[in-house]
């Protein structure tokens, strides 16, 4: 049974008409609510995430600019806009993530359904709508409660540049991503590949505009589940970014929202044969019943309530299984690769 994490002051990080805005989580939450789906899934509230916890990966400059921009309600960048209790709730976006790694500790699967997102939120950065980085955050919390080999999936249209910085040259965190390019925020080219030991620890896969659930399917089969049962993790997290959806306004992709359940369920998969852990924090999606839909989707893969049947093997673009070929071939000083 797959654990919700969930607290109502999400709403009160106040962006106004701003894409990454309060509705997203109340579009899920209710669609949740409206097919039953907390009669047996209780909510559990997280508590916020300590500034300790925070300076894991956050300079202190940082945090303290971060508190100051919001109590004054000053927005970080053109992008980034916070309220007076913009803080406490990235503080609890923060705490949404660790709780569900806490919850996975003894084995299943959680999500943490949290706002704002985190993963282009850089060390000592804000921008991109994050103010923290969540899932970086998560992943330091795990290695400090035994799990020290963690991999971070993340599936959002935008590659995660803050969560990329923060483990770069860190051999026991993998990074893989698979994104738009060119777009928003520039990087993730597939020679990114980490520095000194995390060499190889790194792996973008920028894909073309118009990528759909095959090509994810094919991606995710072809390079991140060999790469991913040779890396053995100890814990697996997911920036489920659900704004490679086709009718998402701020993304090009043509994934469903059957397809994000596909996905989902091949990372539920490598956690079952690996580690028995896998924790998923909300990063973007911004058409409401598009998001909503999608993690509806996501969450009964996880749960085994349907199954999920897509031809995708029929249905691959030529550039992307170059790309996939791309790819093998720049990481191949460090995983193999099936032929």
């Amino acid at each position: 049974m797959t654990s919700i994490i969930y607290h109502p002051d999400y709403l009160k990080h106040d962006t106004g008409f701003h894409p990454e805005n309060a509705a997203r989580l109340t579009s899920i939450m209710n669609l949740l609510d409206g097919r039953g789906y907390f009669n047996k899934h209780p909510v559990i509230k997280p508590g916020p995430a300590t500034i300790p916890l925070i300076g894991n990966i956050h300079d202190r400059d940082h945090i303290e600019k971060v508190e100051a921009h919001c109590r004054a309600g000053i927005p970080l960048d053109p992008d980034t806009i916070v309220s007076k209790d913009s803080f406490r709730a990235a503080l609890l976006a923060a705490g949404g993530a660790v709780n569900a790694v806490k919850e996975t500790i003894g084995g299943g699967t959680a999500f943490a359904l949290v706002r704002p997102p985190g993963h282009h939120a850089e060390p000592g950065r804000a921008m991109g709508f994050c103010l923290f980085n969540n899932i970086a955050i998560a992943a330091r919390y795990a290695q400090s409660h035994g799990m020290p080999r963690v991999l971070i999936v993340d599936w959002d249209v935008h590659h995660g540049n803050g969560t990329q910085h923060a483990f770069y040259s860190d051999p026991s965190v993998l990074y893989f991503s698979t994104h738009q390019h060119p777009w928003y925020p520039g990087t993730g080219w597939l020679d990114e590949i980490g520095e000194g030991d995390g060499a190889g620890y790194n792996i973008n896969v920028p894909l073309p505009a118009g990528a759909n659930d095959g090509d994810y399917l094919y991606v995710f089969k072809k390079l991140l589940v060999p790469v991913a049962l040779q890396f053995k993790p100890d814990m697996i997290l997911v920036s489920a970014g659900q704004d490679g959806h086709i009718n998402d306004p701020l993304g090009g992709m043509e994934l469903t929202s059957a397809g994000f359940g596909k996905l989902a369920l091949i990372v539920k998969e490598l956690a079952d044969s690996t580690c028995g852990r896998m924790a998923i924090v909300l990063e973007g999606g911004y058409d409401l019943e598009a998001l909503a839909g999608s993690v509806f989707e996501i969450v009964m893969a996880l749960d085994g309530g349907q199954e999920i049947i897509l031809p995708w093997e029929s249905n691959i673009q030529e550039v992307i299984k170059k790309r996939v070929g791309e790819v093998m071939a720049v990481q191949a000083n460090w995983w193999e690769f099936p032929i």
